[in-house]
């Protein structure tokens, strides 16, 4: 089976017209999580990362993983208040006003090599906020990968403005 097949689609969810990618289909089989961190594992090996940063909360589950098993250690990105040290935050839109990730502020050393994980891109809302936190920390994300991509969203051109290089074991148009 390809990780697309362990992904559940569900119409109309949040709301009319949307088709929300479910994958805690995918977390929850064990061959199914198994084959998603090790692709995602994979893409990685031999690259010069030092942290992997997940962001909240699917992508602390494989971005966990990822960090276990490339030996590195890993930085939660974390919706505001969450957190229970000093933070530094960086705002992002939404569709309807906007939001605010957050990291610790000694989670990230000047000059690491960040890998950032998540389970989907679509805008790239977060993922580009994540990258400007860190970035702000004093790390550079060099990489993003993601479980699902939605391409017609865009978020990937968010991404590469950036100069990272982004990686996705699936997508699903027209999303």
């Amino acid at each position: 089976m390809d990780v697309k097949d362990y992904i559940r689609t569900i119409p109309d969810y949040p709301k009319p017209g949307i088709l929300f990618r479910d994958v805690t289909t995918l977390l929850s089989d064990a061959r199914g999580f198994r084959k998603a961190v090790d692709a995602l594992v994979q893409l990685h090996v031999g690259d010069a990362i030092d942290l992997v940063a997940g962001i909240e909360a699917r992508g602390f589950i494989l971005g966990g993983a990822v960090a276990h098993q490339l030996g590195k250690g890993f930085v939660p990105v974390r919706k505001k208040g969450k957190l229970p040290w000093e933070t530094i935050s960086q705002e992002y839109e939404l569709e309807y006003g906007t939001d605010k990730v957050e990291i610790h502020k000694d989670a990230v050393f000047d000059g690491a090599r960040v890998l950032l994980v998540d389970d989907l891109i679509a805008t790239g809302g977060t993922a580009e906020a994540a990258v400007k936190l860190i970035g702000r920390a004093g790390g550079n994300v060099l990489g993003a990968s993601f479980v699902i991509e939605l391409p017609d969203l865009g978020g990937r051109s968010r991404l590469e403005a950036y100069d990272i290089e982004v990686l996705s074991l699936c997508s699903f148009e027209g999303d």
